[in-house]
Formats: C-alpha cells, structure tokens, sequence
C-alpha cells in the first residue's frame, strides 16, 4: 500500500500538505508503502525527524508500536549504504529481533553478535546486546579485532538502543550510559523507552550529550485496557462510573470483597473455637464457608490456589488462616476461555510456582488446543529442540514440557532451557500457546503479548524481602494485554485474596509515574577503558556528562533553590532579633553555650550517679536491710539475694515490711544504696511462700531499723560547681544585650534563626556530596588502580602534562568485563590460577561469576586438590582487594561463590548432565536445567576472556581454551553459533 498519515482526509490543504510531506521525505514514503498498516501520528513524527537528521527518544506503551521507528532506522542505513546496530537489553530479545529483520531483509543482510553467538558480524545490519556494543568503543587497542572494531564504527550511520529504560537497571544499566556517551558524534541514537514519567528530563540530558534529539512521547494505548477482578468464582470490573461520570471503584466490586472478608474472618473464629489445648481440631473437620455468588468456588487441583503465600497486599492463600481458597489456577483458565479472553500471561513472581501451574493444569486435563495445533506446536518444538542430546532429554523435562505445549499451556522464566523459552515465546506469538504462566522477567521487552494479563498476587520478592508492586511494575505487566491488530481491547484480571483492598488495586491501576532512574557509577574495567582512551582529566569530565550526574546535579538546583529562600529567610530572622544595646547574635550564642554545658553536665552527673548506684549494688550481701527510697515499694527492705550471678548491673532479690518480694534494678534507688543494718536469714528462703513472706516481714519491721528522712534531692555539686559554666554565666550576665526589655523576643528570633542556620549547613553538605558525586568515585577507583599497578604517574602524550598510564595489567583488566573483572585481573597477575588443568580452571572460574539464589545454603562440597586450593588462595585474595576497597571507599567486588564448583568440574571433565544435576542436588545446591545452561555459558564467557588476555602462549590461557571447548558441548553448546 502507498504512503498515508496517521488519517486519511479529503481535504485538498491535507492533501497538499501530505504530499508536500512525502516529496521531503522520500525515505520515510518509501518504508510507509512497505507497511501493512497506516503510521500513527506518534510515529509518523519520529520517524520525520529521523529521517530530518535528528537523534529521536520515543517513548510510548508497551504495544504500542515503536518498533516500527527502529525498523525505519534499519531502512535508512540500508537506503545510504551505511551500517544500523540494534541493541538489546538481553539476548532473548536480540534473538526475535534478528529473526524479526531477516525475515524482512534477508539473511545476507542482517547479523547477530550477543555473548555466545556470533552470526555474520560484518552485515549491514547487526543485532546485538548492549554490552558487545559497548566492547567494540572500548577495543582501539591496535589488535586486528580493535582495527576491525574502528572501521565498523566508522561505517555506522545508525545506533538503535531498543528498551533504552533498562539503564536504571541496578547491575548493567551503566553500559547503555556508556554506549551513548562514547558513540562518535556523526551516529544518530533512536531511544525506545517504555512510557516515563521525566521522558524530557532524560530528553534533555541527550540534547546536552548528542546534541539535537527530539522527543516524541505518547502516552496513548492502541488497544484500550480493562481491569477487573475475580473475587470467588465472580469476576467484576474493577472501576464503574460516578454520579457525575467519573471513574470510581466499581460498588458492587466493594460489597463482595467486603463481605466475603466478613466471611472468612467468621470462619477464622469458628475453626479457632474448636480447637483443641494444642491447636488441633477436635471432633469434626473443618467445614469450608462460603458457597454461591460470593463463595470462594470448587477449590481446585493440587494445593496451588491462585493466591498462595500470605502477604500484606495479597493475603492468605489456599489454606490461609482464614480458610479462603481462591479459584484454581484450573478455574480461572477456563474462564477466560469461555469468556474469550486467550490467550493470557499469568504472573506468579515463582519459578516453582510457574512449573506446579503449568502440572495443575496438565493433571486437570485441561486442553486448549486442536488436532492441527499440536501437530504444528510438534514441527516447531523439533525444530528448536532437534539438536538437543537424546540422552538428556528425560533430565530436562522434555517429555512432559512438550505434552503441555501440545494441549496450549506453558511456563516462561529464566530456570528454563534457553531452547524451551524460545520455543514457548515463537508459539505463544503464533498463538498455539494460549496460556503461559511467567514470572516479571518477561516483561522486560520479548516480544510476546497477550489479550489478558492476570496477577494472583500484588507482591513479589526482590531477592530481600517480599514487597508490594509500584504503580510502575503494575503498568508494565499489564501493559502486555492486548495485541495490536488483534484485539480491540485487553484485560488486566487480579485475583482478590483476603486482605486486598480494591482501592489499593485501583491505584495502581490509574498511576502511571514511572521515573526513569540513572544507575551509572564507575567500575574499575570502565576506569581502565576511559584512562587509555581518553586520559584521566577527559575521562572525569565524560563521567560528569553522565545521565547520573545530570539527574544529581538537577537535584543539587532544586537544593540549591532552598538555600537560597533559607538565606533570605536568615536575613530577616537577624533583623528580627538585632539589638539596639548591642550584639544580639554574640548573646544568643552565650546562651547556646550555656545550654549545651549545663545539658553536658546533667548527663555526666546521670552517668555518674548510675555507675555509683550499680556499684553500691554489687556491695549488697543477703540479709542486709536497706531503705527503697520512692515509688510503690518505698521504706525498708532486706535483701534475700543479691543477684550478683545475673545481670551487670546487679538485681537483687528483696523482700519488704508489707511483705512483697522481687526484683529491684538501679532505676529504683537513683542513688547510692547502703546497708542501714543486717537481719539473720533462715539458712534456706522460699520466697513463694506466703508464710515464709509474713514471717521475714514481721522479723524485718521488729529490728528496730528506721528508714531515714529523703529529703529533696538536691544539686549534687556538677553544674553548680563548674568553672567553665560559672564563666558563661558571668559572661551572660556582662553582656549589654542582657539588660533588654526585649531580650526574650529576640532570643525567639534568635533560636529560629539557629534552627534554620543548622537546617541549612545539612543542605549545603548535601550539595557538597552530590556535586561532582561520579567523579570523586572514580578519583577513588583510580587511586585503588594506582596502588595494585594497574595506573601508573605518567605523561600526557598529547599535552606533555602528568596523568595516568594505563600499565600492561591496565591492559589486562581493560578486556576482562564482569562483576569481579578487577578480582580476575589480580588472580592472572598473582599466579593464582597456574598449573591448573581446563576441568580444574573451569570449576575455580565459576565462583567468579555463580551467585546462589538462597542466602542460607549449605557449604558446598568441593573437589579436593588443585580446585581446592586455588579456590582458597582466590578468597584470600578476594579479601585482600575487599580490605583496600573498604580503605578507598572504593567499589567493592562481590566475594566468590563456590557453590557451582562442584557441578561445573564433573561436567568439564565429561559428565552427563543427569550425574551433575544429581550431584548438585546432594551438594545442597540444587539447580534446574535451564539454571546450569545458563551458570556454564557465563563461565564459558569468562573463560573465553581469559584465552584471550592471557593468550595461548600462557600455560593458564591454553588451559581456559581447552575449559571453554570441554564446557561446550550437550545441552550447554545448544543453540550457540
């Protein structure tokens, strides 16, 4: 079809226009003609100033169809001869954007390059994962691959950074930073963002680092969104309209949570009444409440209700305190089929409650899918899985993943076998999967989206603490319903627990605030890379030009603004209080002074009285007859036990003349406490019993001892007695201000004026931290650098200054990318790693880069010998850079996990992916499959660095290429190019 905007008109001005339009922009009429659909306005103006020569950030919803100006990049490059990278957060998505352009341009034309898969790199058209974009900036280090780097820099004409908000992404966020700072000025960037709340803010950062870039932000979504929630077996919209035609919570939505709230805490109480002295039921079972409209269903297969687990937000699940039992996974399923609400994504935030999901379903003999489906979901799963090790297909799973593909249902998260995961997203998008249950990490950019979207709980774990989702995370998980082209609205269905309140859900509904977050810092593989590349005093003004220095510095004005109203504000306070006798301020201060030490003081006679009465205590002997000097236990007392053999200080054990026995502590004397006189004691005292109470009473109130008089307490000498107060308080009294008749006004005045005064110091601090945050830190980093070899004082080739060199282990360290990249660097230089064999090297790497998903797992087992003792010598090590780091304030480097040592030697060396599971499983540390594919590509990635840095004339890089060729291989070398 030919050109069109975004509306068609019969206007003869808006044909003119349109017209006039395409004759300026041949390219973008070329693309729209290729198009099966008209361009919105949104896009139409992205793709206009693209095509005008600007560098444009689109932010819109997820669905709403961006791509299409990252396509129309693709389209420029290949119109000018020039080359187009598009990137990618991670290699999911690079892979179906791959396929995507292929599919479009042909194989010849488009590349792939991510970390383990290498595809026609020198296309015109290359996709790739951020991180090697950002590798190939950092590789002018004269090397063959650095030339070939340079020149595919020179030839780019295009740079699309697809899902450019994942720069806020705590770990790997500051490599798109990187990217945009470093990229040569004569590349256009084309920014897809989910929608954010500071799209300028972020906007105007790139105007100041790439120079002209417009912003299109569109915040409609194409396919119209409704919310609702099942609540039992009923399912309401979440929102009705108003009196007045405003959106409220929906009535009738409020009426049932409330009641079936009243219903299970009625349940609750009647199931607590019949139990028995231990919690147990007696007699009878406990009846299940609630039936019709309101009822909480049939229950459903297996124990998974939809909403397990208790939470603030989500409540009790299936066997909650209460007794509530949301509908089944089952249940909920089917009715959205018959509703015709499939296919849909459900969010469990659990890789195990995914998996039991998917079973439930099976078990259910749940079915959405026909003949011909299977028989096509079959085609498909052979031709991603026909290169996977017959021998391992039982261990993975296959055989029962592939019967619930071919009845539509699977899982989606990222313990899965990369092969499975593709799979499921290729037939989830060809709509032979109708029901998938995910976890959040599906949100983040595959393509995959559904007609309905269902969260059974409102909260998830971060990896600390179970927490409620943001108005930010909702919107983007519900973002996935409803498909472009395909349907005329999604649904967004949240399953009601006990304890969820509609209101809650509805603000989450209608927020859209998501900001975007800069989590750039630098580290010490980036300080290396901007020290040769650039030099010291260019890299630190590159740190500066950051987004995260950009969003701080933006925050020190707004800080800034308030120092400056504090300012006027302390102007007018010291005319408030300015004294005609004489210097108000000067007094105000004597005043200050005078407070403080008379404080000072008050707290060190505290103090000294406390140590003095804990003293006394410790002197105390049983039988001694003492004086309680004030509250409900006051007059005489003898003591029974001194309690020396408890608490410091001592609690003695009293009894006294009305015949009361226990415990006093220090707070109940205040002072001193001495003996007035002894009693004789029975040899044994039974303290409990009443008559030996009444007994030691009498005797007490018969010795003749007298309580003294307690006087009112006086000064006990302290302030009173203090030269330097004494001096303050002459002084107070010399000043002339002392004689005002307005004294007390002023010092009103002068007492706000101190409040703000220390109100704005904190201020000024603030600021002072803030500015220059970034390049302080790397000032640090370079320092650490300096002191282990890796910078060394220098001149500046270019202007014959001093800087820093970057040193032969600088060169090493500039290509070791990761985490621990400085703790590999140390482990090459010190020789820790030498004499190894490759099974060996490969066990002692992967502490390097595993991290266990349980804080609390057990020590692993370790193969003994070489393995052992390397891994030993790397802690060692590791806590040496930790020391210094802590000394520089410096980044610190995660310790090594050794948990994966285990299982990746016995794979190295030739195992079957059944004995290291199994093994790993008896370690303690058990792993899925998917779990240790991906654990072994991120040591082969490691170990594929240290080839090459340490190269093969090296006994350690001869090894690591030999580990890298025994760790690919089965289920591992799968899919990998």
């Amino acid at each position: 079809m030919g050109f069109s905007t975004a509306r068609t008109t019969s206007d003869p001005a808006a044909a003119y226009a349109a017209a006039k339009s395409r004759a300026a922009r041949p390219r973008l009429a070329e693309f729209a003609g290729l198009l099966p659909f008209e361009l919105d306005g949104f896009q139409q103006e992205a793709c206009e100033a693209l095509e005008d020569g600007h560098g444009v950030l689109l932010c819109a919803p997820t669905g709403a169809g961006k791509t299409v100006l990252g396509e129309f990049a693709v389209h420029l490059a290949l119109s000018e001869g020039r080359k187009c990278f598009y990137t990618t957060p991670i290699k999911a998505l690079s892979n179906q954007k791959f396929a995507d352009l292929t599919a479009r341009y042909g194989p010849d034309a488009v590349g792939l390059l991510t970390g383990d898969t290498a595809i026609n790199g020198d296309a015109q058209v290359v996709v790739m994962t951020t991180e090697v974009l950002r590798n190939m900036i950092y590789a002018d280090d004269g090397s063959d691959a650095g030339e070939a780097a340079n020149r595919r820099l020179d030839q780019l004409g295009y740079v699309v950074m697809d899902e450019v908000h994942y720069l806020a992404d705590r770990f790997r966020g500051a490599v798109w930073e990187e990217v945009i700072l470093q990229l040569p000025e004569h590349v256009a960037i084309v920014g897809l963002s989910a929608t954010v709340s500071n799209a300028e803010e972020f906007g105007d950062w790139l105007v100041e680092v790439r120079g002209d870039t417009s912003v299109v932000v569109d915040e409609h979504r194409p396919v119209p969104l409704w919310q609702h929630m099942i609540v039992g077996n009923r399912m309401f919209d979440l929102f009705g309209t108003g009196e007045r035609g405003e959106l409220v919570v929906d009535p009738d939505l409020v009426r049932n949570t409330r009641e079936m709230q009243r219903r299970d805490s009625l349940g609750a109480r009647d199931r607590a009444g019949d139990r028995g002295p231990r919690g147990r039921t007696r007699g009878r079972a406990p009846v299940q409440r609630g039936s019709g409209s309101g009822g909480s269903g049939s229950g459903g297969s297996g124990s998974g209700g939809s909403g397990s687990g208790g939470s603030r937000s989500g409540g009790p699940g299936g066997n909650g305190r209460g007794g509530f039992r949301p509908p089944s996974r089952v249940q909920v399923i089917d009715r959205l089929d018959r509703a015709g609400l499939l296919p849909a994504i459900t969010f469990v935030f659990s890789r195990a409650g995914c998996d039991a999901a998917v079973g439930q379903c099976v078990r259910s003999g749940l079915r959405l899918t026909g003949p011909d489906d299977a028989a096509e979901i079959r085609r498909i799963v052979d031709q991603h899985c026909g290169d996977l090790p017959q021998a391992d297909l039982g261990v993975l799973g296959y055989w029962e993943w592939r019967e619930a593909l071919e009845r539509g249902i699977a899982a989606h998260h990222a313990g899965m076998l990369p092969a499975f995961k593709e799979t499921v997203e290729e037939l989830f998008v060809a709509g032979l999967v109708r029901c998938v249950f995910a976890t959040e990490t599906l949100a983040l950019g595959i393509n995959m989206p559904a007609r309905t979207v269902v969260l059974e709980r409102l909260v998830k774990y971060n990896g600390e603490a179970h927490v409620d989702l943001t108005a930010g995370e909702y919107t983007q998980l519900t973002g996935r319903a409803g498909r472009r082209g395909i349907d005329v609205e999604g649904h967004a269905v949240v399953i009601w627990t006990p304890g969820m309140d509609p209101e809650q859900v509805a603000g989450l509904a209608s927020t859209r605030t998501y900001p975007l977050r800069s989590s750039f810092r630098p580290v010490y593989n980036m300080a290396v890379n901007l020290v040769g590349r650039l030099g010291t005093d260019a890299a630190r003004e590159l740190l500066e030009r950051s987004f995260g220095q950009f969003q701080a510095d933006r925050s020190v004005v707004g800080l800034a603004r308030r120092i400056d109203r504090n300012a006027e504000a302390l102007a007018g306070y010291a005319e408030s209080m300015r004294c005609h006798l004489g210097d108000f301020t000067e007094y105000a201060s004597l005043r200050r002074k005078i407070s403080e030490r008379e404080r000072s003081m008050r707290r060190q006679g505290t103090a000294t009285v406390r140590e003095e009465t804990a003293d006394s205590l410790r002197a105390l002997r049983p039988g001694d007859v003492i004086a309680v000097p004030g509250g409900r236990r006051a007059g005489l007392a003898v003591v029974l036990d001194p309690g020396l053999a408890g608490e410091d200080p001592p609690r003695p054990l009293v009894l006294n003349e009305d015949r009361w026995a226990g415990r006093l502590s220090a707070a109940d004397f205040g002072e001193s406490v001495s003996a007035l006189g002894r009693m004789k004691l029975p040899k044994h005292v039974d303290h409990r019993s009443p008559r030996v109470r009444r007994d030691l009473a009498s005797t007490l109130r018969n010795t003749g001892i007298r309580a003294p008089h307690q006087e009112r307490r006086r000064n006990r000498g302290g302030a009173n007695d203090d030269p330097e107060l004494e001096t303050l308080r002459r002084a107070l009294r010399a000043h002339p201000c002392h004689g005002c008749d307005d004294r007390e006004a002023h010092a009103r005045w002068a007492e706000r004026y101190a409040r703000l005064d220390r109100e704005t110091e904190a201020l000024r601090q603030k600021v002072r931290a803030t500015t220059h945050s970034l390049a302080r830190a790397f000032d640090r980093i370079r320092a650490l650098l300096g002191e282990r070899g890796y910078l060394a004082e220098g001149t500046s080739t270019a202007t014959a200054d001093p800087a820093d060199v970057v040193t032969e282990h600088g060169r090493r360290l500039a290509r070791l990318w990761g985490e621990s990249d400085l703790l590999a660097a140390e482990c090459l230089r010190r020789g820790v790693w030498e004499g190894l064999g490759p099974e060996e090297l490969a066990a002692v790497v992967s502490a390097l880069v595993y991290e266990s998903r349980r804080d609390d797992a057990p020590m692993p087992r370790l193969p003994a010998g070489a393995v052992a003792d390397a891994l030993e010598r790397t802690v060692e090590l590791w806590s040496d850079l930790d020391a210094d780091q802590r000394r520089h304030k410096a980044e610190r480097t995660r310790q090594p996990d050794l948990a994966f040592a285990w299982p990746m030697h016995r794979w190295a060396r030739g195992e079957s992916l059944a004995q290291v599971l199994e093994a790993a499983e008896r370690n303690g540390h058990e792993l899925s499959a998917g779990d240790f594919v991906r654990w072994c590509r991120q040591v082969l990635d490691l170990l594929d660095q240290i080839a090459g840095v340490a190269g093969r004339s090296s006994e350690v890089g001869r090894a690591a290429h030999r580990a890298s060729g025994a760790v690919r291989r089965g289920v591992v070398a799968a899919g990998m190019t």
